[in-house]
């Protein structure tokens, strides 16, 4: 409840009159936050007040029914019936320690009092730019205005206290559709895009960028370029950029963006797994599974490397929970403990497609499906647009165990169905090739029903291969134009949020183009896009979408 300063020796014999000084300022600002005076005094007054009047110890008074207990009046009343129940003892100590007390704890409160009135303009100061901190741009004056009349509404109607009223109006802000959306404001100069639009001021840019690279606010020196006016400018946006790109909260991107664009963004609420049958999964394993893709691909992100390494890398990263599930090596430390493994195609591992974090969302739970599996590459990593299954599908046995007859024979059984053949044609080979993965993403050499894995495929176009190994190098062959237009697409539309249009072509051609020449690393990706007109400007609404023969 309270504290009692022990600190008479340092005061007396330590410290010179500055030094006292400070020490008492230090005290009265915990006083002023932590108001151990005030709570220690109104427990008292309740609890023990009542002994001076003779109704015995912990008895203590009603509350004054015009004052607060805290009041001066309240206070040297009661000093005064101290005294009075000390004068009997005609004890000059007594009394004088009486009322150095009292006066005291009277002093003490309307210190810390005349401290917090002092202090509110200085708070009112910090919900200024608290807002603007919120609304990531500096307030208009009507703004300023709005945010102190309503602190002042609640003060003058409502009756709250200071505290009260900047408590609720720290909600306000943060219930304001200027914090909960991105409202990219035009700035003032006409656009120069070659689609009609207006182009974002410097604030709004920075919010775009931000949120594109980290997908949170700007920080301080991304809203000082802002503020400069220089922020549109080429150089300094990409020399931002790469400084963000760098940052650890790069991370963003890799999360929100990957995490969407591969769809294991919701991995860590997955619970298809039969835990009785497959015991090693468990929370702290698909923990694991989700983090994998995301350190793999903040590592492409902020050391510059070949986005082609998400396909073709012969490493990933592992902690000692996943290295365990993969059979690697042990890795020390506990599961925050992630260690990059060289040579992971010796486990059977490397770059995105054998992690098993994809291999498990794309399985029911008691077997492996070839066909979600495929689909997943085809439509996710490759781009390929699939139309949806007819109404009546047939299901395949839930229990690989339980099957008559190997999951790939019942797969050919099933595209016997002329309405299914052609689209699983194009994705069910890519999925058989994973067949050397469990339902988990586990190594495998027999099915759940102990029948040999056949991991052998012929992918479209007629082209031999077996195992993951067989699809980089089909993708390699035939497919990897595919993964590079369906990373641009994928990458700008999440820049810009929102679905391309045919007038972004040009950018995305300006992408793909600039990845050749640059080694497929990220960051010219980026650049390209941080400096296109569609990241630089807003587009209007009534802006007439672009046809193929104006293009």
């Amino acid at each position: 409840m309270g504290y009692w300063r022990d600190d008479t020796p340092l005061m007396e014999l330590v410290l010179d009159e500055k030094g006292q000084k400070e020490l008492n300022r230090l005290w009265d600002e915990f006083e002023t936050i932590a108001d151990f005076t005030a709570r220690t005094w109104v427990q008292y007054y309740f609890n023990q007040s009542g002994e001076v009047q003779g109704k015995g110890s912990e008895s203590g008074t009603l509350r004054p029914s015009d004052k607060e207990v805290s009041a001066a009046p309240v206070i040297f009343g009661l000093r005064d019936a101290y005294l009075a129940k000390a004068a009997a003892s005609n004890n000059p100590v007594a009394n004088e320690a009486i009322r150095d007390h009292f006066e005291w704890v009277n002093d003490t409160l309307r210190r810390v009092e005349r401290m917090r009135a002092e202090a509110e303009p200085g708070h009112l100061d910090a919900l200024l730019k608290f807002a603007a901190r919120a609304y990531r741009r500096p307030l208009s004056q009507p703004e300023r205005d709005d945010v102190l009349a309503f602190y002042r509404l609640l003060r003058a109607q409502n009756g709250l206290t200071h505290e009260e009223a900047v408590r609720d109006s720290i909600v306000s802000v943060l219930m304001s559709p200027k914090f909960c959306y991105r409202i990219d404001l035009g700035g003032a100069t006409a656009s120069t895009s070659p689609a009609p639009g207006q182009a974002l001021s410097g604030y709004a840019l920075a919010s775009r960028l931000s949120y594109f690279i980290w997908s949170s606010m700007p920080d301080e020196e991304l809203l000082a370029r802002a503020e400069a006016g220089d922020l549109q400018k080429p150089d300094v946006l990409v020399a931002q950029a790469r400084r963000m790109l760098k940052d650890d909260r790069a991370r963003g991107l890799a999360l929100e963006f990957a995490g969407n664009w591969l769809d294991f963004r919701r991995f860590e609420e997955h619970n298809a797994v039969d835990r009785e049958r497959f015991p090693s999964f468990n929370n702290d394993l698909r923990e694991a599974m989700f983090q994998e893709p995301v350190k793999f691909i903040e590592d492409v992100i902020r050391k510059d490397r070949s986005v082609l390494d998400l396909l073709y890398a012969d490493y990933t990263f592992v902690n000692p929970i996943l290295a365990r599930h993969y059979g690697m090596p042990e890795v020390a430390g506990g599961a925050d403990d992630w260690v990059r493994v060289d040579d992971a195609r010796l486990y059977g591992r490397g770059g995105l497609l054998p992690m098993s974090v994809f291999l498990t969302q794309n399985a029911p739970g008691l077997r492996t499906s070839p066909v979600k599996r495929g689909y997943w590459v085809v439509r996710r990593v490759l781009g390929e647009s699939i139309p949806p299954p007819p109404p009546v599908v047939p299901e395949l046995p839930h229990d690989e165990a339980k099957m008559d007859l190997p999951l790939r024979e019942m797969l050919a059984r099933h595209r016997e169905n002329p309405s299914c053949a052609g689209c699983h044609a194009r994705f069910d080979s890519l999925g058989l090739a994973f067949e050397g993965y469990g339902p988990i993403g586990e190594k495998r050499s027999e099915d759940l029903a102990g029948r040999p894995v056949d991991a052998r495929t012929v992918f479209p176009g007629g082209m031999q291969g077996a195992g993951f190994e067989g699809v980089l190098a089909y993708i390699r062959e035939y497919r990897q134009k595919d993964f590079v237009d369906n990373l641009s697409r994928k990458l700008l539309a999440f820049a810009l949020g929102r679905s391309l249009l045919l007038s972004d072509e040009p950018a995305i051609e300006r992408m793909q183009t600039k990845l050749i020449a640059n080694g497929y690393r990220f960051t010219p990706l980026v650049e390209i896009i941080v400096t296109s007109p569609q990241f630089l400007n807003k587009r209007r609404i009534d802006a007439p979408l672009q046809t193929s023969a104006e293009r």
